[in-house]
């Protein structure tokens, strides 16, 4: 990559680069909207027993869904890795819209016929009130005080009027603001989705889903003008039309629906492992042997080497493990059987790593394999695939702990689902329960009469039947259904080309070629 593809860290950079026009523009842009939010107070010596953050300035290029840089942008960030705890800070925790709550919100937008919206808050840490007195080393682009020139620079700091972005309490600070006046504005949330916030009137309803500076707005026509123009009055926002990317997902409405995908960031992590140009793949994994001997999925043997730094095999498995979460449930398992090798990866698994490569171009240690998949209109918003942390002693115990953790994920879906429903005065019956399917008939009759102590279950923890209790209060109801039709064995095992592919159409994924 030349100098000028990546990221500049620092001003010097900045001005050796051809670009330096557009980088002092946007320095300048940041520095007068501190000065407009009034973000720092006078420059003055440092307080005795004071100790000021650094700071550092972050440059980024802001790209959209096609992948063109749309905007060049500069940030001040304090270093908060200097802040002391109870002293520079209290509590830190912000909420942020999980990708499961975002995918939901997709389907409703779709199967509701709403609006969707995106707008941006401009700086919006900088509306935060600060909870602690803070001070800051002076960054470049302030003076010092005519009267005190002689004095070294670093013996001067500025005390923070609002919060800054580094600092441990910005989300906090920044989140607490809006929250505030979204509540007192009559907009509701609550604990299952603290940054859902929905307004319902006589003629329709607004939703405000939160991921930090960014805000999707759904709903009704007059109720998205409504909001945009509340909102507009209190921050200072860019209206970004349709919502096409967000959360690092590209959005293509259609006269059918709604496309989600990460092709511009899979191409850019095929290009940075160099397999853009490989030959394509069928499936993420080959069908896997019983044989742990030969397994190509295996623990690192004592006659077997490390993989060298070179394969940036932690770089590779992030990446991907990304790609599984957002948009990508046909990789998870995949991803997950090679994520366990991590510490000690060999040349067999970065060979998994390079399958999974080619299909994106078009049991150890007596643990079993959960996984599960909830849709919606015939689309997944909800999977997993991971490693039980438990020794399951039979088949009928691993089913038993799989199907307790997609009940546990089924609880939380209703309720969530159910209070946006209810919120918005759409139709839900809150007493109709969410099927599972389940592909093991004995599990399925003692997710139905409980636990049972007896020489099979008694070492089984009774915990596991909490799939029973619910059922009993129907709010999940288990039914059978066959193996072959079971969707979630693309999240438990490797499957053959053709079993693959039924499984990965019946969740919704599709080719773009196969569209319309």
């Amino acid at each position: 990559m030349s100098n000028d593809d990546m990221e500049p860290r620092t001003v010097a950079e900045c001005q050796q680069r051809t670009d330096w026009p557009k980088w002092k523009q946007a320095i300048q842009v940041e520095l007068d909207s501190l000065a407009k939010r009034s973000v720092f107070g006078p420059v003055a010596p440092t307080p005795p027993n004071v100790k000021p953050v650094g700071h550092k300035w972050v440059f980024v290029r802001k790209r959209d869904e096609n992948n063109e840089i749309v905007r060049y942008k500069a940030r001040l960030v304090a270093q908060g890795f200097s802040q002391r705890p109870g002293i520079d800070y209290e509590e830190t925790y912000s909420p942020v819209m999980d990708v499961i709550t975002f995918r939901y919100l997709i389907s409703l937008v779709v199967s509701e016929k709403l609006n969707m919206q995106l707008m941006d808050v401009v700086t919006a840490y900088l509306y935060g009130d600060l909870d602690t007195e803070i001070y800051m080393k002076v960054p470049e682009g302030l003076k010092l005080p005519e009267s005190s020139s002689s004095r070294p620079r670093n013996t001067f700091s500025i005390k923070l009027r609002r919060s800054l972005y580094g600092l441990k309490q910005s989300g906090r600070m920044w989140y607490n603001r809006l929250s505030e006046y979204l509540i007192g504005l009559g907009y509701v949330n609550n604990d299952l989705c603290p940054c859902v916030f929905i307004k319902k009137s006589t003629s329709g309803y607004a939703i405000i889903a939160v991921y930090v500076d960014d805000m999707n707005l759904i709903g009704t026509s007059k109720e998205l003008i409504e909001t945009a123009e509340i909102l507009k009055k209190e921050f200072e926002m860019k209206d970004l039309g349709k919502t096409r990317y967000c959360l690092g997902l590209q959005i293509e409405h259609r006269k059918d629906g709604i496309l989600v995908h990460q092709s511009n960031y899979t191409q850019k992590v095929l290009r940075r492992f160099s397999h853009h140009d490989v030959k394509s793949s069928p499936t993420p994994m080959i069908v896997r042997t019983l044989d742990i001997n030969k397994d190509p999925f295996r623990p690192k043997g004592d006659d077997e080497e490390i993989l060298s730094p070179e394969c940036s095999y932690l770089g590779a498995i992030g990446a991907l493990l990304y790609l599984a979460q957002c948009t990508r449930p046909d990789i998870s398992f995949a991803v997950n059987c090679l994520a366990r090798h991590s510490i000690a990866p060999t040349r067999r698994h970065w060979n998994g790593i390079k399958d999974i490569f080619r299909y994106l171009k078009d049991p150890h240690k007596g643990r079993s394999q959960s996984g599960y998949v909830f849709t919606i209109g015939n689309t997944a918003i909800s999977w997993r695939s991971r490693k039980q942390t438990l020794v399951a002693t039979s088949t009928n115990h691993s089913e038993l702990i799989a199907l307790y953790e997609a009940t546990r994920e089924c609880v939380w879906l209703q309720a969530f689902i159910g209070h946006i429903r209810s919120t918005c005065e759409l139709s839900h019956d809150p007493d109709e329960p969410i099927v599972i399917y389940e592909d093991n008939t004995a599990v399925i009759d003692q997710a139905k009469h409980g636990y049972i102590k007896g020489d099979a279950t008694k070492h089984i923890s009774p915990k596991l039947f909490f799939t029973h209790q619910q059922q009993e209060h129907q709010k999940i109801e288990v039914k059978h259904i066959g193996s072959e039709s079971n969707h979630a064995d693309l999240f438990t095992k490797s499957l053959p080309k053709y079993s693959f592919q039924k499984h990965v159409k019946a969740i919704g994924l599709r080719k773009l070629s196969e569209l319309p």
